[in-house]
């Protein structure tokens, strides 16, 4: 065996390669590339080849002791593959599982099926379970595997299918936020009869939104990174990104409203752990550009409109997305974004009409409307509009009239704050779209009830024609916005000498099917 080794130490140092070798079976007998890579001969022999030992002793006799590994080892014992923590005993991974939080322990859970039926271990989630939810019990002191051993009761463990501990502290956490949130949603505004702390309330649940782009190959496309713009009726959310997939070849947008499964995964920026979708609207994007409203343009992107509420802009030059821009009202938003599936959206519950005999004009009169107008961060108008009212002679093509202000009485003209126009940004660029901006509509019945909702970005265009007020003298400007539940007609004039628009006509249409099915009237 010595004599061996010293033979092959000799034929490395000369470098020569041992005979028999080119006939050694594979896996026996063979070098590796870096032993091959020594053992070759180069030009100028071997005082060539000492100097450039000289300069890397150390390498040389690791590669040389390398090369005689793999030629004496037998195959038998030779390093085998590393080890796979799937093929570790189960009772060592249940062991580690037990140091994980819930979150990780879900995470895991999603790995395979065996890992799938480690992490619903009883054992595990009952001690998760008992250290949130179980009081501490301290009338004497134990030591902590004593302590541990006597709060998981052995019927709770071994009566329970497996997984039941888990669901158990999934439903308990759930609840906890629920509760939290109804709280939180309670107080109501008396001006727009929305609840006064929708945002703290999102913020409690961990709510966010994400949109899901789908092409042609049905291969999806998830954007989350958003900027988020509070309002007091509404909230504006931004998507920007610099990899949108293809606009030819995209069909539709899918937007989702996602919650945490648990309430602490939602401190965790990451936002790895498990989530719940809850479809909020779906659009289709074939011939945007043909089937959607094109709202305005500036030097850098064109802005086209899809009811309900979405806004996407497309770079001129490319014709391709550069962000996407969603308006969602606050009412009954929490439930739209938490309680429907990733394939169905809630389904609100049906209104039941209150009948009222004494009342000739039950449902025409005591209506509420707050309306904001606003883009992003700027705020240009914010004002509520009581008691308004519509006369039976005043119904016409299936509409109610409501005036909330009009051209003949000057003094509920209202000036707007700033010149209209709707923020955009992105990565790299940011720009604003004039005579653009988003209006929020919150329409109150008698009892003050929301009657009709909605947010959505609007566009002003100049009339053709002239004012015939005496008290104005300027260009007019129309935005008008319809769906199916009423229309909104508003006019505005612009006053080169301040700068500034004032709303001179503001009138709403109501369905008289939507009325009819909120009062059980039959006009």
């Amino acid at each position: 065996m010595a004599t061996g080794r010293g033979r092959a130490l000799r034929l490395y140092g000369n470098c020569q390669t041992p005979p028999g070798d080119a006939a050694a079976p594979h896996g026996a007998g063979e070098v590796g590339p870096a032993a091959a890579a020594v053992a070759t001969p180069r030009p100028g022999g071997p005082r060539n080849r000492s100097r450039s030992l000289a300069a890397r002793p150390g390498e040389h006799f690791e590669t040389v002791n390398a090369g005689i590994r793999s030629l004496y080892l037998a195959p038998s014992m030779k390093p085998k593959s590393r080890l796979c923590i799937e093929s570790m005993p189960s009772e060592m991974l249940l062991k580690i599982f037990s140091y994980l939080d819930a979150v990780s322990l879900l995470c895991v859970g999603c790995v395979n099926k065996h890992f799938y039926h480690l992490a619903n271990d009883n054992g595990i989630w009952l001690k998760i379970y008992s250290s949130c939810f179980r009081p501490k019990k301290t009338i004497w002191k134990m030591k902590s595997e004593q302590t541990e051993t006597a709060s998981l009761d052995c019927t709770a463990l071994y009566d329970r299918k497996p997984g039941y501990w888990k669901k158990e502290y999934i439903f308990k956490q759930i609840a906890a936020v629920k509760t939290r949130v109804t709280r939180l949603v309670k107080p109501v505004d008396p001006y727009t009869g929305l609840p006064c702390k929708n945002k703290e309330a999102m913020k409690a649940s961990g709510l966010s939104w994400i949109i899901v782009l789908k092409d042609k190959n049905g291969k999806e496309h998830v954007m989350e990174k958003a900027n988020l713009s509070f309002k007091d009726t509404s909230v504006t959310i931004l998507w920007y990104s610099t990899n949108w997939p293809c606009l030819d070849n995209l069909t539709t947008l899918k937007l989702f409203g996602v919650v945490p499964l648990l309430p602490d995964q939602s401190r965790d920026l990451s936002k790895n752990g498990p989530r719940r979708r809850s479809l909020i609207a779906e659009y289709h994007l074939a011939n945007l550009t043909e089937s959607s409203v094109a709202l305005g343009a500036d030097k850098l992107v064109q802005l086209f409109s899809l009811n309900p509420g979405l806004l996407v802009g497309l770079w001129k030059e490319k014709n391709e997305i550069a962000f996407v821009m969603m308006s969602l009202h606050y009412h009954q938003l929490l439930e739209r974004s938490t309680l429907g599936s990733s394939t169905v959206q809630y389904a609100l519950p049906p209104h039941k009409p209150v009948l009222d005999d004494v009342d000739p004009e039950y449902g025409l009169h005591d209506y509420n409307l707050h309306l904001d107008m606003h883009s992003g961060s700027c705020t240009y108008l914010c004002g509520t509009f009581k008691n308004l009212f519509c006369r039976k002679g005043d119904i016409a093509n299936g509409y109610l009239r409501l005036t909330a202000v009009s051209l003949k009485d000057n003094t509920k003209h209202l000036p707007l704050t700033g010149t209209l126009g709707l923020s955009w940004e992105t990565d790299a660029f940011k720009g604003n779209v004039k005579d653009c901006y988003v209006m929020d509509v919150t329409l109150l019945d008698e009892t003050g009830k929301p009657f009709w909702c909605f947010s959505a970005p609007v566009h002003m265009e100049l009339s053709s024609k002239a004012s015939s007020l005496y008290d104005y003298m300027g260009h007019i400007y129309t935005t008008d916005y319809a769906d199916s539940e009423g229309k909104v007609c508003v006019e505005l004039v612009w006053l080169e000498e301040t700068k500034e628009y004032f709303i001179v006509n503001l009138v709403l249409y109501i369905s008289t099917k939507k009325v009819n099915n909120w009062y059980g009237t039959n006009y």
